[in-house]
Parts: C-alpha cells; structure tokens; sequence
C-alpha cells in the first residue's frame, strides 16, 4: 500500500536503492501527446547522483527505457510502463548496518512495520525511488506546458543563508547555473561554501525549496477533502527528508491581521477577475484562482552523518555507527527537479479531474 499517487493522472513505483531496477506504472495519460524522450531524460539527468562535488558520489547514468504505452513517441492511452536500472551500487559499504538502526532513518520504522527491511542503501525508504517520479513528472509537464502551464522550483534556503521569499525578485534562467540550484549567483556561492564546509566535517545540513506554478487556470482543486493545496502539500511531504509545507503568505499568516492578509478582488485591463494581492498563493477555498501557485518546502539535514554516531542495534544493545557509502551533504539541488515532478503529477490530475466536473 502507499506506493501510488493521483486518481486520473496516476503513478504507480517500485524498486529498491540497491535492487535491480526502479520504475514505475503510469495509468491515464492522455492519449494522442507527443512526447519528448529527450526533455524526459533532462529532468533526469538533473536529479541523478553523481554532478557535482556537493551531492553523493554515487555514479548512475539513471537512462529511463520505456517499456509501453507510446509509439512512435505518441502517447496511446494505454499503462506507461518504464525501469530505470541501477549499475553502480555498492551495497558492501551497508554491511555494518545490518543489525544496527541509523538516528532519524527509516531502519526502525520499517523494522518495526514489515519485521524485514533491506539496509542496502535504505531499499525502498532510500530517496533513490524518486527517479520514477521524476520521469512521471516530466511526461506531465509536457501535456501541462500544452495548457500554457509552467513550473520552476529552486533552492532559497540552506542553512541560514536565504533568499528574500517573493519569488518574483529572481529571474528562473539562474536556476541552473550553478550547481546548487539558486537563481542568485552570489547568494549560490555562499551556499555551496557552505555545504562543502559541513561536508568536509562529516556533517549535512538542511535548507527550503520553493516552487512555482504560473499559468494554473482558475477552477482546479475540490471544495473539501481534495483541496489543492492540500494534494500538493501531500505530494511534497512524501519526497524524502521533507518536513514542511507552506504555500502563500504560510506561517506568517499568523502574524497578519484579516486586512492586511486579504486578497482584493480587481478586473484587469481585458476585464478579468484578478486579485490585487496574492497572499494566498494562487489557491482559495482548495481551489485555484487564476494567479501564480507559490509554495516552499522544508528538508532536513541527511540523515546519514559520516562520523561517529551513538545508536543501539536490533538487540537494543548500545553502538557506535561509523556510516559508510556515499551520501548527499544537502538534498537541496537534486530535491528541486523532484519538487518540480511531484508538483506537475498533482497538477495533471486535477486537471484532468476538472474536466470531468463540468459538461
């Protein structure tokens, strides 16, 4: 259980880190789009280990082969299946991790749930599972962008080192010149400074992702138990090392009174309903209005520090861990193209879904 997501536009994953392959099922794909192979593999190629000195070592080629529902690069409406084999796992290095549960990891939890679990890497808890969302992801986008649809993420926060929240001071072209994935050159440089220092310590260290979505057509999301931000604050949850969400003004409604924190309703020049403000990111009553979607996502620091940590083993007898493998430093550069994937996933299925609510 637990292993798909969305109920028109729906994927379903599976694989380990250190398994044979990962993939995934995707049901309800329009038919009749032509996709773009290429664009696929790019997103791909943006969230696989290996690309620079600031994420793990790790060296997969991460080649997606479709195995069904496309011919001649056209969708046919029928499952798209696809596998993305793994070649270079190292599954010696988690030898020492067999009866011992690494802090704030998965190893107890899945323990205690399955009786079982694969400590090769994390198995199926491992953030290598999120190659197929990624690929999912990128079929989405394209039939979104179609729709006059586009969606950017970037890094705006590692550590204490943050960009100022409106998202609207930065120009997405700088998003991947570099290799943290920050649209403000100076503000990367200091990041990057900053995850090579705490890497060279043996230690990792956290930041907030922030997602965009401009184009979005009022109507999408339901009124109750479907609202879209409510789907989207699931689906970003769900990526690993996530541990908030927030989208408008988020927390800081707290501080604001009603007045400030309103959106006044105005027409434009062609005499579009629009809002004078946006504070409310693009969604009300779950539902979108026609102004840019906004969000920002909280990851922890990783979880696998390479230095001595205390723990116990399954006997509950105490230990020292002195992890090995290669791990990432700071999730934030390859979690942005895996926030963009998950944010294209929701956003295809609700509007396929709307379009079934009205005749």
């Amino acid at each position: 259980m637990g292993n798909s997501i969305g109920k028109i536009f729906r994927l379903t994953t599976f694989g380990e880190s250190h398994g044979e392959a990962l993939g995934g099922v995707i049901d309800g794909m329009p038919a009749g789009v032509k996709i773009d192979l290429d664009a696929v593999q790019r997103e791909l190629d943006r969230r696989r280990p290996g690309q620079s000195s600031i994420v793990t070592g790790r060296n997969e080629s991460d080649r997606v082969r479709i195995l069904s529902g496309l011919f001649e690069n056209i969708t046919t409406g029928t499952p798209i299946g696809f596998i993305i084999e793994n070649e270079n796992q190292r599954s010696g290095d988690y030898g020492n991790m067999r009866e011992t549960f690494r802090p704030s990891h998965a190893d107890y939890t899945y323990t205690e749930k399955y009786g079982i679990r694969d400590y090769r890497g994390g198995g199926r808890s491992s953030a290598r599972e999120t190659a197929a969302r990624v690929v999912a992801g990128a079929l989405a986008r394209q039939v979104l962008a179609a729709e006059g649809i586009k969606i950017y993420a970037y890094t705006s926060q590692v550590g204490d080192i943050e960009l100022d929240r409106d998202y609207r001071k930065y120009d997405p072209s700088g998003i991947e010149r570099n290799a943290v994935r920050c649209p403000d050159a100076d503000v990367a440089r200091r990041m990057i400074e900053l995850i090579e220092q705490v890497k060279s310590e043996g230690d990792t260290i956290g930041g907030v992702v922030t997602g965009v979505v401009t184009g979005v057509p009022a109507g999408l999301g339901e009124p109750v138990f479907d609202k879209l931000h409510a789907a989207l604050g699931s689906a970003m949850l769900g990526i690993n090392a996530a541990k908030g969400f927030e989208y408008g003004l988020g927390f800081d409604f707290a501080r604001c009174r009603g007045s400030e924190a309103i959106d006044y309703f105005k027409t434009d020049g062609s005499g579009r309903i629009t809002t004078a403000t946006n504070n409310s990111g693009g969604i009300q009553g779950g539902i979108s209005n026609g102004e840019d979607i906004y969000f920002r996502v909280a990851f922890k620091p990783v979880a696998t520090l390479l230095r001595d940590v205390e723990t116990v083993n399954a006997a509950g007898e105490p230990v020292v861990l002195n992890a090995k493998g290669r791990h990432d430093p700071c999730v934030l550069p390859r979690a942005v193209p895996i926030v963009e994937a998950m944010t294209a996933i929701v956003l295809l299925d609700f509007l396929l879904q709307n379009r079934c609510s009205r005749i």
